[in-house]
């Protein structure tokens, strides 16, 4: 089994920023695409971020995928030597307060964000809360 344990949450003012790591043990995280995933007070798991096992793995050349509402202001990354997955989150909205999970997908060819979905998760983090005040 692979484990993942998010930390860095806290509490934000908005416009601040923080830096959620995810550190993985079990399993490498080479062998996976890595993920964040974002749920706020009676709301639906939605993705946030995804990073490919390496770059030029997708259709499109791109490494790295974000969904709209954090283009720009976050930035996945993934640190095999170190078996850590990572996002730098920046110019933090109120609407990005949520528990935040790390999650591992194991490839299945495809390499878009939309197949970084609850229902691909191989493995799951327990979480980390982030609360931007405005």
């Amino acid at each position: 089994q692979m484990q993942l344990v998010e930390s860095g949450g806290g509490l934000v003012q908005a416009g601040g920023s923080l830096r959620l790591s995810c550190a993985a043990s079990g399993r490498s995280t080479s062998s996976y695409r890595m993920g964040w995933f974002r749920q706020a007070p009676g709301r639906a798991l939605d993705v946030v971020a995804a990073c490919e096992l390496v770059a030029g793995i997708s259709r499109s050349g791109a490494e790295t995928h974000y969904a709209d509402s954090v283009k720009g202001r976050f930035t996945i990354s993934r640190d095999n030597t170190n078996n850590a997955a990572y996002l730098q989150m920046n110019s933090l909205k109120p609407e990005d307060t949520a528990v935040y999970y790390c999650a591992a997908v194991w490839p299945n060819g495809v390499y878009v964000l939309s197949a970084m979905n609850p229902g691909a998760v191989d493995f799951w983090g327990r979480g980390t809360l982030v609360t931007v005040s405005s």
